[in-house]
């Protein structure tokens, strides 16, 4: 049950509560470090994925607490971010953090949504059909970078950028969730 992609996905676990303390702290660079832990969490991610296909390391333990060690990262992050953002009051536009706020409900329904899906076709053997496709991956590293510059907030090009990144990995967010919903709907129909 431990192994090696195992411990990263718990290690990514552990980062959780470090990641919050990092983006609370009232310090001139503790954004940038609560950044620089969300960046090695989500690198964990990639990491252990791959090193259990490589090393043919797949356990069931894995296979179900990765995805949720994900999502957990994700909607922490989207949460901080909109809290941090609906007290941020840009010269330029006042109202920016309604263009996190949205995205971000949008991001955490869809996240819902397809583990709700997926479960449902795990339960009729159809698991298969609901399975990553290279828009999730693109959605997924597009929404990462994004969160990452809204966490680190750097300075207003960083910010938005990282906003129209946000923007850009909702849209995926949308296309995949109409995709899974698109393979599912055949069993739904029944």
């Amino acid at each position: 049950m431990l192994n090696l992609p195992n411990v990263l996905t718990l290690i990514r676990l552990v980062l959780i509560p470090v990641f919050i303390i990092l983006f609370y702290l009232p310090s001139d660079r503790s954004n940038f470090y609560a950044a620089l832990v969300f960046i090695v969490a989500a690198f964990t991610d990639l990491l252990d994925g791959y090193l259990a296909r490589k090393l043919k390391l797949t356990t069931k333990f894995g296979a179900f607490l990765d995805p949720v060690a994900d999502k957990i990262i994700v909607c922490t992050a989207l949460v901080l971010i909109v809290e941090h953002y609906s007290l941020y009051r840009d010269i330029l536009y006042p109202h920016l953090g309604k263009f996190i706020t949205i995205p971000a409900m949008i991001i955490i329904a869809r996240e819902i949504t397809v583990s709700a899906l997926r479960e449902w076709m795990a339960e009729l053997g159809k698991r298969a059909n609901v399975a990553v496709s290279w828009i999730g991956k693109w959605k997924t590293t597009i929404q990462l970078v994004a969160i990452a510059g809204l966490i680190w907030r750097h300075n207003e090009l960083m910010i938005y950028s990282s906003v129209i990144a946000l923007g850009i990995a909702t849209i995926l967010t949308i296309w995949s969730m109409i995709m899974y919903l698109k393979a599912g709907w055949l069993y739904m129909k029944e």
